[in-house]
Parts: structure tokens; C-alpha cells; sequence
């Protein structure tokens, strides 16, 4: 039979312990957090353009869910997670073109990201709301 070699001579995987949490590896998480948001958002949008296709009812019944307090809240989260994911995905195709990946650079597109999105989520929502005639 083979001997069996000793343990102690092999590497061991690293621990998650001995990573330092870095805002890149937080957004990398949000990315896919807000890529799962999206695809259960859908059915939003999904029961929105049924609303509008079943008639003047079913639209009434949609339009009092969504400009609920926690119908908004929603959509803001929505508008957000849309915004954030979008500009995630124009990180990552920067990165892919092998641009921004010093420490610097790559620190710089996770804030822009994160900066982004917020400031995105909050002109669409100040420009919907005015064309729409005012946030009621």
C-alpha cells in the first residue's frame, strides 16, 4: 500500500478570516443582490402591462398598490437597484477592456458605482415626478 504523506506539508486553503473586507468585494455582493431585485422586479413591470392590458380596474388596482407609501418605496428601491446594476456593468465591461484595475482606479469606479446610482435614482425620480405633475 501507498504510504500516507503528512498533512502538515500541505497548503491549506486560505480562511475567509484573513481577507480584509474591501468596498469592491461589498459592491461585487450588491451587484448580484440588485441582478436578483431586477429579476423579481419584473413582475412589477409584468403586472404593470397587465394592469394596462385588463382595463381601467385592474390599472386602478395597480395604481393604488404603487402610490402607496411602501408601493414607492418599492419602486424607489427599483429605480435604484436598476441604476446601481447598470452602471455595476459598466465597471465590469471597463475592467474587461483591462482598464481600471489598479487599487486607485478600481476604488474610484466602486464610489463612482455607488455615488452613481444614488444620484441617477434621485434625477429620475425628481424629473418623473415633475413631468408627472408633482410627487403627491
Amino acid at each position: 500500500m501507498a504510504e500516507a504523506k503528512s498533512t502538515a506539508a500541505r497548503p491549506l486553503s486560505p480562511h475567509l478570516t484573513i481577507y480584509r473586507l474591501t468596498l469592491s468585494m461589498m459592491m461585487s455582493i450588491v451587484h448580484r443582490m440588485t441582478g436578483i431585485a431586477l429579476y423579481i422586479g419584473s413582475l412589477l413591470l409584468a403586472w404593470w402591462l397587465l394592469a394596462v392590458a385588463s382595463g381601467p380596474n385592474a390599472y386602478a388596482t395597480f395604481q393604488s398598490v404603487a402610490s402607496s407609501f411602501i408601493g414607492r418605496v418599492v419602486l424607489f428601491g427599483y429605480t435604484w437597484a436598476l441604476m446601481h446594476h447598470m452602471l455595476g456593468g459598466l465597471r465590469h465591461l471597463i475592467w474587461d477592456t483591462g482598464r481600471g484595475l489598479g487599487d486607485a482606479e478600481r476604488e474610484w469606479l466602486v464610489r463612482a458605482n455607488l455615488v452613481g446610482s444614488i444620484v441617477l435614482t434621485i434625477i429620475l425620480w425628481i424629473v418623473g415626478g415633475y413631468l408627472m405633475g408633482g410627487l403627491r
